[in-house]
């Protein structure tokens, strides 16, 4: 009896993992084998100006290929690069068959003007796209930056990152009405409103208080032409 239960625990424990190599191999051909869990359908959702196809054919999913090997960070990466209008993305497995790409995509807050055509900035002041025509309801941004020198000079991405910065301070209804952003320093930015009149906003430090500046006087001062807020707490307005 002594003889036989060494020889009992030996064969359990080789059946068992007989049993557990089996489960295992079976369970990697189904993920990586089987014709029941791989890739029939790329999904897109969030696109608004990309169009769906379009998105499908950066993302190169190989139709057929099993799902558990998608690497799904690869495909985020080429779609990053491929379609820079693409802010955000995700790429998910949708079990059995699927791949999902969950996409948000940048929003123009500025527009440069170049060759008759217009290169979209969206609010973290990257330039990530150009179109044909511009979008209604966002300003253009001119720099004609002043020639300094020193500590005070300033390149044009700052300058227009300030412009971004001034463009997310303005209240809404005024961006909207807003033609033309121009910058000639960190300290010197002026809009120029659809109707004519202008804002004198300076620099792009202290924009909620700005913003509330302006509305109020734009309230008290309906008939005014030239609003400067560049300090907030003494805002001025002009009729000329």
């Amino acid at each position: 009896m002594t003889g036989r239960l060494p020889r009992l625990r030996v064969r359990t424990v080789v059946l068992s993992a007989v049993a557990v190599v089996v489960l295992v191999g079976g369970g990697v051909w189904v993920l990586y084998g089987s014709p029941w869990l791989r890739v029939q359908k790329v999904g897109v959702s969030g696109v608004e100006v990309l169009d769906a196809d379009e998105v499908r054919t950066a993302a190169a999913v190989p139709l057929g290929t099993p799902l558990a090997s998608v690497d799904t960070d690869e495909v985020e990466t080429r779609l990053g690069r491929l379609l820079p209008r693409i802010d955000r993305i995700e790429v998910v497995r949708s079990w059995p068959r699927g791949i999902g790409l969950k996409i948000v995509e940048r929003k123009p807050v500025l527009l440069v003007e170049k060759g008759g055509k217009f290169i979209e900035v969206d609010e973290g002041a990257v330039r990530f796209a150009t179109v044909d025509r511009a979008p209604s309801g966002i300003p253009v941004l001119e720099l004609t930056p002043r020639r300094t020198v020193g500590p005070q000079r300033f390149a044009g991405e700052e300058l227009t990152l300030a412009a971004v910065d001034v463009v997310a301070a303005v209240p809404t209804p005024v961006v909207g009405r807003t033609r033309t952003v121009k910058v000639r320093s960190y300290d010197s930015i002026t809009l120029e409103l659809a109707d004519g009149r202008t804002v004198d906003w300076g620099s792009s430090e202290r924009g909620e208080e700005k913003g509330a500046a302006l509305t109020a006087l734009m309230k008290a001062a309906p008939k005014a032409r030239h609003f400067d807020v560049s300090v907030p707490t003494a805002p001025a307005s002009a009729v000329s």
